[in-house]
């Protein structure tokens, strides 16, 4: 009876103040008020309480620290507030790129991933490592690239780390954009030029061997 009453007027706030929900996964909630998105950072119940609070308290920070930071470089949201477990920050009102890039002329198309691959470069020349880059957490508003969620990214001069994003960038080109998403990798990679990246590319083909090999 307790926890159905507390859901009812947890939803009976959330309609008061025009929040929903537009995205839940392992580790947050995303909730979206009106211009402002808010990702709170879930609780762990395998973990005691003291240390998950922390734990959470650490995580949140961390993202919000490399969310600014990133936005110094390229087109990020803006962060707005952090509190606790929460990170308030701009609504990006553009095109999801899961969403959206398959339904775009062809050349639109391998302009945007040129574009991206320019993107991800300028971050991981300044050790940057998003740690979760797909489509999904990929946008296009008004001709710019926007990039979010950095919940799983770090600081890293490894050259492995920075392999490891491209390969999950691949990964989601062949997942959600397979019919032609080999020429769309090339065009990422066009974009993705800077001084280190030839070794970034010979690590990444390191990268899918060991995963074949598991596989």
């Amino acid at each position: 009876m307790g926890k159905s009453y507390n859901k009812k007027h947890e939803n009976r706030i959330k309609e008061r103040y025009m929040i929903k929900t537009i995205a839940q996964g392992a580790e947050a909630i995303i909730e979206l008020n009106e211009n402002i998105v808010i990702k709170n950072r879930i609780p762990k119940g395998y973990r005691i309480k003291e240390l998950d609070e922390k734990i959470r308290k650490q995580r949140t920070k961390k993202e919000a620290n490399l969310l600014e930071r990133a936005g110094k470089i390229i087109n990020t949201p803006k962060v707005l507030k952090v509190e606790k477990f929460q990170i308030y920050q701009e609504f990006i009102d553009g095109d999801k790129l899961s969403q959206t890039l398959n339904s775009y002329p062809e050349k639109k198309q391998f302009d945007t991933m040129k574009q991206l691959g320019k993107e991800v470069a300028k971050i991981h020349e300044k050790d940057i490592i998003h740690g979760d880059l797909t489509t999904s957490n990929t946008i296009l508003k008004e001709k710019k690239i926007y990039i979010i969620d950095f919940g799983l990214g770090t600081t890293s001069k490894r050259i492995e780390d920075k392999a490891v994003d491209l390969h999950l960038i691949k990964q989601a080109l062949e997942a959600k954009h397979y019919m032609n998403w080999e020429k769309l990798f090339e065009n990422f990679i066009k974009g993705y030029d800077w001084k280190e990246s030839e070794r970034v590319l010979d690590q990444l083909k390191k990268v899918e061997a060991r995963g074949r090999y598991k596989h």
